[in-house]
């Protein structure tokens, strides 16, 4: 089969690739197995006019005109626009596509196509060519990486009036546009698009111009690609333009699809537009979000880390000394509380106290900390701590809560360690959460409860149970 053949010519030339430049355009090949599941999401129309943008050696289209030609009701013809920039890939999708007009010859349906050797997003931003070509089906793996403020991508989405951060997010947000209504985009990217504030433009965007008809979460964060060094929590949605909205198909690759009610993906009082993943832990998290507060109402602060410290190199020590004060990374936290200094540490224990630092020491206090970050093999996605010591420096990938940039009543500091650290928690940012990455923006819009109850959390009074 076409398909067993690209996966195979996939798993060998993929480890060739240069790193350096695979980096930069963010080049993840789709396996087989995920093609051909995407591909069977649609419904396929009589005549297709499909774009795959990004299509390295065209694993998704090669599955997509075996989904069609697999179908009782196969399509008259299939019209296909690739764009790869990668030479080598470009030379493979050349045979896949022709591959693929054989087969539609064998069964009696007309195929065309094209490969655009050219960047999709500055080639759809330039004037004369912007709407040349529309599509009725659209099938992506787009590319990851960081959009730069003065890159010319960037200005090239800006020409398109389209905000957004990440390659991914560009490629679908151009495909978008370029969709007839009724269309149909199925794609699969990182799941980190579906909160924090870079991506609400997109997420408005996303939800303004189209209807959400399926989501399909990977728990597993390395299952989608497993060959590959691939980190972020991938998902499959699809959304069709231009359509009302209705229920959602939600499933995992450990759970079999069921019909969510989209106010539970979206819900309508959410000012942000989060995109939720109900997949697990349902009951908890609603728990959470029905609790009666947000940080602000605790007159409480949440904080990024001050001590960037590569900005600081000539100030970070290995060791405390007389004129320096605690640096606390993530690796310092330890069954709740603080293990420092850690002997033979790889980073550093200690920042110097003068005035080059002083806008970064914290004063002496109770702190509740969280990691900014968890590493893949652990449990929880949110892991606090509590500081309580002398004046110190906070390393930039931690968050720290505080009042008015002072540190925490005890009773107080212990009860808000507590919840963050709770199953209802994590469950909660498990499904708001779509990567692993905890920001100030995120602890500011979870809610929480009232500051007697999480001082009497903190005593021992009351119970996590007796909250929710």
């Amino acid at each position: 089969m076409l398909l067993e053949s690209i996966d195979q010519t996939r798993l060998e030339v993929s480890p060739t690739l240069d790193p350096k430049r695979r980096s930069k355009l963010g080049q993840f090949m789709t396996p087989g197995r995920i093609a051909s599941f995407m591909a069977g999401m649609f419904d396929v129309p009589p005549e297709v006019r499909l774009l795959d943008a990004g299509a390295g050696m065209g694993a998704l289209t090669a599955a997509f005109v075996a989904e069609a030609l697999a179908r009782d009701a196969r399509p008259r013809s299939i019209d296909v626009t690739c764009y790869e920039v990668d030479d080598q890939l470009a030379s493979i999708l050349d045979g896949t596509l022709a591959a693929c007009a054989d087969q539609c010859a064998s069964a009696g349906v007309s195929f065309t196509s094209r490969v655009v050797r050219d960047d999709y997003i500055l080639q759809s931003a330039e004037p004369l060519l912007r709407e040349q070509r529309t599509y009725n089906c659209a099938i992506l793996n787009p590319p990851y990486g960081k959009i730069n403020q003065t890159s010319e991508w960037r200005l090239g989405l800006r020409s398109l009036g389209i905000e957004t951060v990440n390659l991914y997010t560009a490629f679908v947000a151009v495909a978008l546009q370029q969709m007839d209504d009724g269309g149909e985009i199925v794609a699969i990217t990182p799941r980190s698009f579906c909160n924090g504030s870079y991506y609400e433009p997109f997420r408005r965007l996303l939800l303004g111009g189209s209807a959400i008809s399926n989501l399909h979460v990977f728990e597993s964060r390395r299952s989608s690609f497993k060959d590959d060094d691939v980190l972020q929590e991938n998902m499959i949605f699809r959304v069709r333009k231009g359509c009302a909205q209705g229920d959602v198909s939600l499933s995992t690759d450990l759970t079999d699809p069921r019909a969510v009610p989209f106010s539970d993906i979206v819900r309508p009082s959410d000012r942000h537009a989060f995109i939720r993943l109900p997949v697990s832990g349902n009951d908890l998290a609603d728990s959470v979000q029905a609790l009666p507060c947000v940080l602000a109402d605790l007159g409480i602060k949440v904080s990024t880390g001050r001590v960037v410290d590569f900005r600081t190199r000539d100030n970070l020590r290995k060791e405390p000394g007389d004129d320096t004060v605690p640096l606390i990374y993530p690796q310092h936290f330890h069954d709740g509380g603080i293990r420092w200094p850690i002997p033979d540490f790889r980073k550093h224990n200690a920042l110097a106290d003068n005035d080059d630092t002083a806008k970064l020491i914290t004063p002496a206090g109770i702190y509740v900390l969280t990691k900014r970050f968890t590493a893949k093999e652990e449990k929880r996605r949110l892991v606090a701590s509590i500081y309580d010591g002398g004046r110190a420096g906070f390393e930039n990938h931690l968050n720290y809560f505080h009042e008015g940039g002072e540190g925490l009543p005890l009773d107080l500091a212990k009860g808000l360690a507590a919840f963050l650290n709770s199953e209802a928690v994590d469950q909660y940012f498990r499904i708001f959460s779509g990567h692993t990455q905890v920001n100030a923006t995120d602890l500011r819009n979870l809610h929480y409860p009232s500051r007697d109850q999480l001082e009497a959390l903190g005593r021992g009074d009351t119970t996590m149970d007796d909250l929710l």
